[in-house]
């Protein structure tokens, strides 16, 4: 079973929705795409030029992206079936942008600033990604079907139990963007302390 969800930080206006854990494999891999600019505005606008892409039309600031995918291992006894074991593995990409021109000591300091909270918005996605790894892993942990003998219901009903924890945490991260991009929000006063020196 695999899930695919992108989480990206939009430079100016709404964020698309969504990192995992103890009993689950993590892969993460980071990316950069360049910038130049000699100002916060300048910056701004070549990350909305240049930015990973969020449907047709918007770049983003920064996106985490994630595969998720399980190996179940089912035992059948007696014609009953049990899921032995969960094994979630998730491969993560953030990708952020890089500044390649020179920089002022007063823009590179706004930058930092800046490219902290696009980090820590991110990281927050990733973390929530590998609550829902661990909240799946436990959902179908000790799970049981009487008369199963081809193990087609307990694998069916895993899959169940592991697509209702995905939408429960869609659901965490799509009010995390909300409120991270409402008017006068983090993101905004993230980009406003870049532009205005």
């Amino acid at each position: 079973m695999r899930l695919k969800v992108l989480t990206c930080l939009v430079a100016i206006g709404a964020l698309c929705a969504p990192q995992a854990s103890a009993g689950s494999r993590i892969q993460v891999e980071t990316r950069t795409y360049d910038v130049s600019g000699d100002t916060g505005a300048a910056l701004i606008v070549a990350i909305n030029r240049k930015g990973p892409k969020r449907g047709f039309m918007t770049h983003a600031i920064a996106q985490t992206s994630y595969v998720a995918s399980w190996d179940l291992v089912v035992l059948q006894d007696k014609g009953s079936c049990r899921v032995r074991q969960a094994n979630g593995t998730m491969s993560m990409l953030y990708t952020f942008p890089r500044v390649v021109s020179p920089m002022t000591p007063a823009l590179r300091k706004r930058w930092s600033r800046f490219f902290a909270g696009v980090r820590a918005h991110e990281e927050t996605h990733g973390r929530v990604a590998r609550q829902m790894m661990r909240a799946a892993e436990l959902s179908v942990a000790g799970l049981r079907i009487a008369n199963d003998s081809s193990c087609n219901k307990a694998r069916r009903e895993a899959r169940r139990r592991i697509e209702a924890v995905y939408a429960q945490y869609e659901a965490k991260q799509i009010a995390f963007d909300a409120s991270e991009h409402r008017q006068g929000g983090h993101v905004e006063h993230l980009v406003m302390a870049l532009i205005k020196p």
